[in-house]
């Protein structure tokens, strides 16, 4: 390990989602947490796909749209510090692959969620609630948007 050894990237938390096998890694995931919840003998199968469906979300949203800043050193003169992680992936670029994917992997997990529990209104609510809360601050139009203030700084 080369301790103080400059990287060429400006800042590496921008390009990490693009690494290879992090989409795999990321279904993998997913499909392991659900695994685990299906296991605990108490939960049904809607059940356990609802929990799926909120717990991946809610990690999402924790993830990519609540802590701000970057696990290196950068020295983009503390730019990166005031940036979620989503506003840092792909330096900003909307509409990239990974962004996409991003976008994407919540929906197809509402959609079988939503099939599994059968529609049942309960756990509609509850997925969908989920869904908005980690599709809504994806939309272009509020990149670098703080409602009310909150996560300002």
């Amino acid at each position: 390990m080369n301790v103080g050894v400059a990287h060429s990237e400006v800042n590496p938390n921008t390009r990490v989602m693009n690494s290879r096998g992090m989409w795999l890694t990321y279904a993998l995931g997913v499909g392991m947490l659900h695994i685990v919840l299906l296991s605990i003998p108490f939960f049904s199968v809607p059940v356990a796909w609802t929990l799926t469906n909120v717990i991946h979300n809610l990690g999402m949203y924790v993830f990519f749209h609540a802590v701000k800043g970057t696990p290196f050193e950068t020295p983009d003169q503390g730019k990166a510090r005031l940036l979620t992680h989503w506003e840092q992936l792909d330096y900003g670029v909307q509409f990239t692959s990974s962004r996409k994917f991003f976008t994407i992997s919540p929906i197809i997990l509402y959609f079988l969620a939503s099939f599994y529990t059968k529609y049942d209104p309960t756990h509609f609510i509850l997925n969908t609630t989920s869904l908005l809360t980690v599709l809504i601050p994806k939309l272009p139009q509020l990149h670098g948007v703080r409602i009310f203030g909150i996560n300002k700084y």
